[in-house]
């Protein structure tokens, strides 16, 4: 068993992404926009957050793209539709991401070996940051790669939780977390890379045992981790980045960043 150390991602060779699926999870409602639009079709710059990241899964693969939707699934689907050419999964009823990503599955080509899984409320990724995670995945040859990055501030993202020498343990949502694990500072980003047979294999053992009675696609990372499966986690230096859009604030915030980061 190996758990490779956290790192910052400097990895600059690029590799071939033939087989490498991208899975875009862009079904949810977004409750606390306090808006009836759907959280994705909420505009940055002028353009739907769905669309940047798309725009930019469409740097590392051209066909192999899979968005997986639900609430106002067709209003998401037409709007993706202007602009791409992608597959789309349904899923029936939001039971949490890992319900999201199971959904997607069924469809994936048989030549795909990795996943790379995205948020649609992310619209800040950078090309550079999702090409240097594949490569890192790759190069590496382990079977999962968890995107981190270190808030001051970690409000409600998951809590990535180390061991003294810096392995990864488990992956704690805000939600469920104590009052000890709140105060980490190292976060999930909700990027991932997989290796497809090992998160088919996973993704059906995963059960809604916590607060918010979801399948949370984190507890794949802690299967994993009982089966002696290698996992690694690199940390990216700029947070702005993966800021993730959850109310209308947020949505102001990554509106002035957008420039700034050279979107």
């Amino acid at each position: 068993m190996f758990f490779l150390k956290t790192a910052s991602i400097t990895m600059g060779v690029d590799m071939d992404y033939k087989d490498v699926g991208i899975v875009i999870l862009a079904a949810g409602k977004g409750t606390r926009m306090r808006s009836n639009i759907a959280k994705v079709l909420h505009k940055v710059a002028g353009t739907s957050m769905i669309v940047h990241v798309i725009e930019c899964a469409k740097k590392i693969t051209a066909d192999n793209i899979y968005v997986v939707i639900g609430h106002q699934a067709q209003l998401v689907k037409e709007e993706v539709n202007r602009y791409f050419k992608v597959d789309f999964a349904f899923q029936k009823q939001l039971l949490g991401t890992g319900d999201a990503v199971k959904a997607a599955i069924p469809g994936l080509k048989s030549g795909i070996k990795d996943i790379l899984v995205l948020c649609g409320d992310v619209p800040l990724i950078q090309e550079n940051t999702l090409r240097k995670l594949v490569n890192e995945h790759k190069k590496k040859q382990v079977k999962i790669t968890v995107l981190a990055t270190d808030i001051e501030e970690p409000g409600s993202y998951g809590r990535i939780v180390l061991d003294e020498y810096n392995h990864l343990l488990y992956i704690k949502e805000d939600a469920d977390a104590t009052e000890i694990e709140k105060k980490i500072k190292k976060v999930n980003t909700g990027i991932y890379c997989f290796d497809k047979e090992l998160l088919i294999s996973a993704i059906d053992k995963i059960k809604p045992d916590n607060i918010q009675a979801e399948y949370y696609l984190t507890d794949v990372i802690g299967i994993a981790k009982k089966q002696n499966e290698s996992i690694q986690v690199l940390t990216m230096d700029d947070p702005r980045e993966v800021m993730g859009v959850n109310t209308l604030e947020d949505l102001g915030k990554v509106e002035c960043l957008i420039q700034l980061l050279g979107k």
